[in-house]
């Protein structure tokens, strides 16, 4: 049998590094393709996505067979080199055969099919896995030994089969994802953003704290109580019996036009429209709280500590605003406890929520540790100031302007010049 010609030699090069090409290109593609894109076009019927789906739900197979196909691919074309540079330089073309079949295959089977199966991999992979699936089925008995022998040694490193699979995205790599990654409008996106915190936050973070709690004494005056229903700015309102800690219900104003309505009226008529309290522990998380919320059909809580003291009121829609944002951006509306100033800065209560100033101002006063602005202050100077001073926390220009019984009353808070300028 005559020895193949150098002309059909050289095509077998050329075909081998197409084939090397694609195997390269192939295996970065299905690697580099976003899973999560991938079964969103899977869900909506893409036939080459459905396929690609499947060939990575193994990728111990997939890689078994694309690196069978580029292994052999290259070994025999390795081998012609070889028998090319013979022919032609003699003996020593031994050794000039790998050099030039390693650049050869750097550059046209390596690198730039991987570069451009990188910068494009759906474009790519899903033609590219018609002809894996098949190539697949050919070869399984093939891959099996393969991946029998791999995972023999994976196993023998204490490494899981399952933790290789595992691609499911923690909550910091999700909201990494939202945030970095997302297309969609900027209020979707900070909704999506609160939902992941709620877990991060819990009901003493947001609750109205017991001193600023409005309820009615039922111990009170009836004209009294009459007149703080008509004036209520809150839809429910606590009902006690001289102190928030004797609370017996919570009362709907909306039920309050049936005792209001009547010729006569008595506490005991009031107290026939109220509703049983419902408590939660102060450590509460937000998720958890906001399905206790829907299960109990309930949309108001008193926050207790673990002595069973009330520490203060939560409510459906502070939750919400967790998620949403404020429901109005005038302050006035937001709290009485924040007044600004025509020089840029603000006037704050001493009791006001840190969460509720970063909100209301967007800015971003540290959160870990004390949950009010006193607490913050006292907290940073580790002591209760004696006069008003001036300090700075995380560039925020603080001065204490009113301190009375032991707690900072009232403060004035803005940025630095240079911090005010930049932002």
């Amino acid at each position: 049998m005559d020895d193949p010609s150098l002309g059909a030699l050289f095509g077998s090069m050329i075909l081998l590094v197409i084939l090397s090409a694609y195997f390269s290109g192939s295996e970065t593609a299905m690697m580099a393709l976003n899973r999560y894109r991938l079964r969103h076009l899977a869900n909506e019927g893409h036939r080459g996505a459905k396929r690609a789906s499947r060939l990575l739900e193994r990728p111990d197979r997939l890689l078994g067979v694309i690196l069978i196909g580029n292994n052999f691919v290259n070994f025999s074309a390795a081998s012609i080199a070889t028998v090319v540079a013979l022919r032609l330089i003699g003996d020593s073309g031994v050794i000039i055969a790998p050099i030039v079949c390693t650049f050869v295959f750097l550059i046209f089977a390596e690198v730039a099919p991987k570069t451009i199966a990188a910068a494009y991999p759906e474009k790519i992979a899903l033609p590219s896995s018609h002809i894996l699936q098949l190539l697949l089925w050919v070869t399984y008995p093939l891959v099996w030994l393969v991946n029998a022998f791999a995972n023999s040694l994976l196993w023998l490193l204490g490494i899981k089969h399952e933790e290789v699979l595992d691609d499911h995205l923690t909550r910091d790599e999700l909201r990494t994802l939202i945030f970095e990654g997302s297309k969609i409008a900027d209020h979707p996106q900070n909704m999506m953003l609160g939902v992941l915190d709620l877990d991060k936050v819990t009901v003493d973070d947001i609750m109205v704290p017991r001193h600023e709690i409005v309820g009615i004494d039922i111990e009170d005056d009836l004209d009294d109580i009459v007149n703080q229903i008509c004036s209520a700015q809150h839809t429910r309102m606590p009902v006690f019996r001289e102190d928030i800690d004797k609370v017996i219900g919570v009362l709907h104003l909306r039920n309050a036009a049936k005792f209001l309505t009547a010729e006569v009226l008595t506490k005991a008529a009031i107290l026939q429209e109220i509703d049983d309290p419902y408590f939660v522990l102060e450590n509460t998380p937000l998720q958890t709280q906001l399905y206790n919320f829907q299960q109990q059909k309930e949309r108001i809580a008193l926050v207790v500590n673990e002595y069973g003291n009330v520490e203060g009121i939560v409510a459906l829609e502070d939750i919400l605003e967790e998620i949403v944002g404020e429901f109005t951006t005038d302050l006035a509306a937001v709290g009485v406890d924040i007044h600004p100033q025509d020089d840029g800065s603000y006037l704050i209560d001493g009791g006001t929520h840190i969460r509720l100033i970063n909100r209301s101002l967007g800015w971003n006063l540290p959160l870990r540790g004390p949950k009010t602005l006193n607490g913050l202050i006292t907290d940073y100077l580790e002591t209760i100031p004696e006069s008003n001073i001036c300090m700075l926390i995380d560039n925020y220009r603080i001065e204490i302007l009113q301190i009375q019984d032991n707690m900072i009353r009232t403060a004035r808070i803005s940025l630095p010049p240079e911090s005010d300028t930049s932002s």
